[in-house]
């Protein structure tokens, strides 16, 4: 072989091994999808986080990584979802530490929120920061609404006290409720639900006797109770969590406090509350949510989904949670990319077909809601919203508390 050939040879291999490499290096490569959840493994949040997004965050990932992952054009395959998971101990300044870490040091592609109106509204701010997308999960702060318009990330999934109490006025008005008592938790969740509600229920001729709060670790709550039995309240209202729900419902059964509505917001939409009292025992409660098999084809598909896992369910947030994740992920792969800002931008102007429904978000808020206010009937969770979306018209009394049969050994 002639030198000019060899020359010509090792030339032509050269530039064919640099464009091999080029190539290489030019074509994106990422094996998963890698996604930080900060959240209340241990301390007062934690039963809710078992009892309501946890099932179902758990649930949609499987069923994601089931079929392979989510498929990215930009990648030009389905990428599994890895989550990576710490315990904020539900302290809002321990969550908010590890959610910068989560975002800056273990550079997640993506974040899922932590539980509980408070926290939500401490990482709202911080996940704009980084601009990093974060769906509103269990909780919803209207507060939040003086800030969005500097919150573009930020994507409020949960119906909120601002959609609740009017519908609960109308049901009060329906059912001639005229005098009330109200407990609440002294955080952000109970102040929002007291404060939308004292002017509601003034507007609709609702005396409310006393609105009184209380604090986290709160073991007797009989005072109040005894308080609202003495005045003869037509309905008790509890503006609280799973913890103060259950202690709750148990001290006003040991008292015989059973006024014609007993109404609590967090605690009673989980399956374990009925489990704990019985379906006869809690005959009538009226509860925040909600919704239940019948509201859509997809409500009855997740509900066999969670039944069959053994998990508990969450007759208010579930539907809600599942549905804004099928929404991501239809905005995911539209965009074809990872990229927060343009996946951001589909969700903020799209509507996607969820499990409830045409699911879209305006100015940030979900405009999509199965319904407000439920009652546990037979063993159901009915909606009994006036309108279209009530499952069942309400129980009005509710029924004297009922003891729960003994287990069958």
């Amino acid at each position: 072989m002639s030198k000019r050939l060899l020359y010509l040879f090792v030339a032509i291999s050269v530039v064919f091994m640099f464009l091999i490499t080029f190539d290489a290096f030019s074509e994106p490569q990422k094996d998963k999808i890698r996604i930080g959840w900060v959240t209340s493994l241990s301390g007062h949040n934690a039963s809710g986080v078992a009892g309501t997004n946890g099932p179902v965050y758990d649930y949609w990932i499987d069923e994601i990584n089931a079929k392979g992952g989510i498929y990215v054009k930009e990648y030009g395959k389905r990428l599994p979802v890895e989550v990576i998971k710490y315990d904020d101990k539900s302290d809002v300044g321990t969550m908010t530490k590890l959610l910068e870490k989560v975002i800056l040091e273990d550079k997640v592609d993506f974040i899922l929120p932590p539980w509980g109106t408070a926290m939500l509204y401490a990482a709202a701010p911080i996940a704009n920061k980084h601009k990093y997308i974060l769906l509103g999960g269990p909780g919803g702060a209207v507060k939040l609404k003086e800030i969005m318009d500097k919150l573009p990330y930020f994507f409020s999934v949960l119906n909120t006290a601002e959609t609740q109490i009017p519908t609960l006025s109308n049901i009060f008005t329906e059912l001639k409720v005229k005098k009330v008592a109200i407990i609440y938790i002294q955080d952000l969740h109970g102040i929002e639900y007291r404060d939308l509600a004292l002017p509601e229920f003034k507007k609709k001729g609702i005396e409310v006797v006393f609105a009184k709060s209380f604090p986290f670790g709160t073991k007797d709550l009989t005072p109040m109770l005894k308080d609202a039995k003495a005045a003869n309240v037509d309905a008790f209202l509890g503006f609280l969590y799973p913890d103060e729900a259950f202690l709750v419902t148990g001290q006003a059964m040991e008292v015989g406090f059973s006024p014609k509505v007993f109404f609590l917001t967090v605690g009673p939409c989980m399956s374990p509350y009925r489990d704990v009292f019985g379906a006869k025992g809690i005959e009538g409660v009226m509860a925040s949510g909600a919704w239940n098999a019948k509201v859509s084809p997809g409500a009855k598909k997740l509900e066999n989904g969670l039944l069959k896992r053994k998990a508990i369910i969450d007759y208010w947030g579930q539907l809600f949670y599942y549905s804004s994740l099928q929404f991501f992920e239809k905005a995911i792969e539209e965009a074809g990319t990872l990229n927060q800002a343009k996946i951001r931008e589909l969700m903020s102007t799209k509507t996607y077909n969820t499990a409830m429904g045409k699911m879209r978000f305006e100015k940030g808020f979900n405009t999509t809601h199965p319904g407000e206010i439920a009652q546990w009937q037979k063993g159901v969770f009915e909606v009994i919203d006036p309108g279209s979306k009530r499952t069942a018209k309400p129980i009005y009394p509710k029924p004297m508390w009922a003891p729960k049969p003994p287990e069958k050994k």
